[in-house]
């Protein structure tokens, strides 16, 4: 499931003129047994909340005073999350006329029409203090505490990410709180400008209005209520037909398969879209076999073509709720999948009790969930939901992975002839489409459960420098790509799987294989639609040119790679 919390208001939303009903408690008891947790966000002060409310247990965490006190019902202890009311400002507003004073650890609450004379009393005393509204009620707190900081320090404490949990209320203190939970929800009765910016409008008020959205919840993690707005989600560019709209990724709960061509921009799209999973606060554990994502920031990077790590590393760094780039050099292509399954199992735990990591990303998925898997195999036959997967031909994915895509994003020459071999894989109809040609930075998208056939999306490109193939030519293994010296009468066989390898061999082979190969023009060749790098291609066609020593030109194309590329030792 992906909502594991509830975050509740108090006054006119769990409760009417201050007390919940039964049938509320009684709800609120099914989320707990359903393995959810409970947190209150209230306005109150704690003193006066647990004198009126007998149920306080029912929540892992209460927040008071709009953010500024923390409560912990199991341990009865409670702490300020921020600083005291500030000395003297309850006595200039009496003096000032303001009476119904309440005052708590950190909060000075009146109501109105007193906030303008708070204001002057704020601004003569040279106070940093915010005022925030709640209906009627005139809070004063230190500025940038409220509900949603409050409920952030509390979900620390849990682990817990606020992308995993719906949040309700009725006024505009609860605003901050519903627009940074994963899903914000307003009961019937809240003012206006909250229901216009709430995902989910209940129809009951107050506590019958939360009733109504624990039922959702329990029925579907309120997939039902959700999946029709795609009102959040992870930017994906706009549409190139006229009128333009923006496309967004579902969050959480649906999985995207990316295909097409190498070169064709994935890469480009796919660092856009994580930067924006990063900005937004998800975290991800993206599986990298050729350290294409190597230095990704503000992501850990674990191994190296030397160094597998466990996948108790793995685990135990998602645990601190740090992303992770799982570099997959060290492991041979063979073994790749038996490892990407071992940590999948181990993360399974987290995702079901904390709801994280949120994103799984596997690039190259052809090479961690292949095709061709043995029908005695232990291997997983798919990753969980919520993941992003990165292949050249889908037809070479398992088909029980491909079974879990929702969204289609294909890329290349013939972006409809990747789908449709999406769907030849999976044995089902293709939708109807035409025959279309990208431009730059241009995807042809399809989301399966849509009634919108496939369109063309304009995608968001990513801002960071995306270190695509260096470590995979410089330290991997290219295959069949792999350079070849054999001399002029074909008697040698030495095989460069890397530019690393390429170097030493290029130093120790005699002038005659080196001249042979250079002169052919066999290098740049190698360069330009190998390693894919027109640059160094038309550097080293440039020394192929010329006549020169075999010991000068070895020099310049040995600097040529140096100059481009980091080479381990």
């Amino acid at each position: 499931m992906n909502f594991l919390a509830v975050a509740c208001d108090y006054d006119g939303t769990l409760a009417h003129d201050g007390v919940v009903r039964d049938s509320t408690i009684a709800a609120l008891e099914k989320v707990r047994g359903s393995g959810r947790k409970l947190l209150l966000v209230t306005g109150r002060q704690l003193e006066e909340l647990l004198g009126i409310f007998p149920r306080p247990a029912l929540f892992e965490q209460i927040v008071a005073e709009n953010g500024a006190v923390l409560y912990c019902p199991r341990t009865r202890e409670s702490r300020l999350l921020t600083e005291p009311v500030p000395q003297g400002l309850p006595e200039t507003l009496r003096a000032r006329g303001v009476d119904n004073i309440g005052l708590g650890r950190s909060v000075v609450a009146t109501w109105r029409p007193h906030e303008c004379v708070v204001l002057e009393a704020l601004r003569d005393m040279g106070l940093d203090r915010q005022i925030i509204f709640n209906k009627n009620a005139v809070m004063v707190l230190p500025t940038g505490v409220n509900k949603a900081s409050g409920l952030a320090v509390a979900l620390g404490e849990m682990k817990l990410s606020h992308h995993n949990v719906v949040a309700v209320g009725d006024a505009e203190n609860d605003l901050p709180m519903l627009m940074e939970c994963e899903c914000g929800v307003a009961v019937a009765n809240a003012l206006e400008s909250v229901k216009r910016k709430a995902d989910i409008v209940t129809r009951g008020d107050h506590g019958a209005g939360v009733e109504e959205l624990i039922a959702e919840l329990l029925k579907d993690d309120l997939a039902g209520k959700l999946a029709p707005l795609r009102r959040r989600g992870l930017l994906l560019g706009t549409t190139r037909a006229e009128p333009k709209r923006t496309v967004l990724l579902p969050s959480l709960g649906e999985s995207v398969i990316v295909a097409g061509t190498s070169g064709s921009g994935k890469s480009t799209a796919i660092t856009g879209v994580l930067e924006r999973m990063v900005e937004a606060g998800y975290q991800f554990c993206l599986f990298d076999p050729e350290g294409d994502y190597e230095g990704f920031e503000p992501a850990v990077n674990l191994g190296n073509p030397h160094y597998v790590p466990r996948a108790e590393e793995v685990l135990a760094l998602l645990e601190r709720m740090h992303s992770a780039v799982v570099n997959l050099l060290g492991v041979a292509i063979d073994d790749r999948p038996a490892y990407v399954s071992e940590v999948l199992r181990k993360l399974e735990d987290l995702r079901v009790a904390k709801g994280r990591p949120h994103w799984l990303v596997l690039d190259e998925t052809h090479h961690l969930f292949p095709a061709e898997v043995a029908a005695e195999s232990s291997l997983l036959p798919a990753p969980p939901k919520t993941s992003l997967m990165i292949t050249v031909h889908p037809q070479h994915v398992r088909k029980e992975t491909l079974a879990t895509v929702d969204v289609v994003m294909a890329v290349g020459k013939e972006p409809h002839e990747t789908i449709r071999e999406f769907c030849r894989a999976l044995g089902i109809d293709a939708p109807k489409m035409e025959a279309v040609k990208l431009e730059r930075w241009e995807f042809l998208v399809w989301f399966r459960n849509g009634a919108e056939g496939p369109f063309v999306v304009q995608v968001a490109p990513g801002k960071t420098e995306h270190k695509r193939h260096i470590r995979k030519y410089a330290d991997g293994d290219l295959g069949v790509g792999s350079f070849v010296f054999r001399g002029p009468e074909g008697k040698l066989n030495l095989v460069a799987n890397n530019l690393h390898t390429f170097i030493r061999m290029a130093e120790g082979v005699d002038e005659g294989t080196w001249n042979h190969h250079l002169r052919a023009g066999h290098v740049s060749e190698w360069f330009r639609w190998i390693v894919k790098n027109k640059e160094l291609a038309d550097e080293v066609r440039d020394v192929e040119s010329e006549d020169r020593p075999a010991e000068e030109t070895k020099r310049r194309v040995i600097e040529a790679i140096q100059s481009r590329y980091t080479l381990s030792e």
